[in-house]
């Protein structure tokens, strides 16, 4: 399974690839993790953008998760293939940013969504199965455990 999350809310500013992430997007980040790690996602690899706001991002998202993050260039906001960046990890999530992770989404789906800050897509055999907001992954990250 294929898992797409676009970072969370950063800085304005310049030089682009030096913006950090806001409190919020800190939150948010972390929430993305929280949750993937309350669903237990299994998740080999995360695969991120070297852009400060898509690697704070992803070390806030993995740290939960205790997966490796290795750094790609080709996530930093071209278009991608995201099943060829992907290839050898059954199970890997990709960090980057829009419109190319939304492009990625559409390209291995058909589906015309575009992931908002922090959103969350799973994507298995081509089939959209997953779609998540910041919201939504705060409210799992934060739900009280079911006994």
């Amino acid at each position: 399974m294929l898992w797409l999350l676009r970072h969370a809310d950063a800085a304005d500013g310049s030089p682009d690839e030096s913006r950090p992430l806001t409190e919020l997007g800190r939150t948010q980040a972390h929430a993305a993790g929280a949750a993937l790690a309350r669903l237990s996602v299994p998740l080999e690899l995360c695969l991120t953008s070297p852009k400060l706001r898509a690697r704070q991002t992803a070390e806030l998202a993995c740290e939960p998760l205790g997966i490796e993050i290795v750094d790609t260039d080709e996530l930093t906001g071209e278009p991608f293939d995201a099943e060829r960046v992907a290839v050898g990890i059954e199970h890997a999530l990709l960090v980057g940013h829009d419109p190319s992770i939304s492009l990625a989404l559409h390209d291995l789906t058909g589906a015309q969504v575009r992931l908002r800050k922090c959103g969350l897509a799973g994507i298995e055999q081509g089939e959209l199965v997953v779609l998540m907001t910041p919201s939504e992954l705060q409210a799992i990250a934060s739900a009280e455990a079911i006994v």
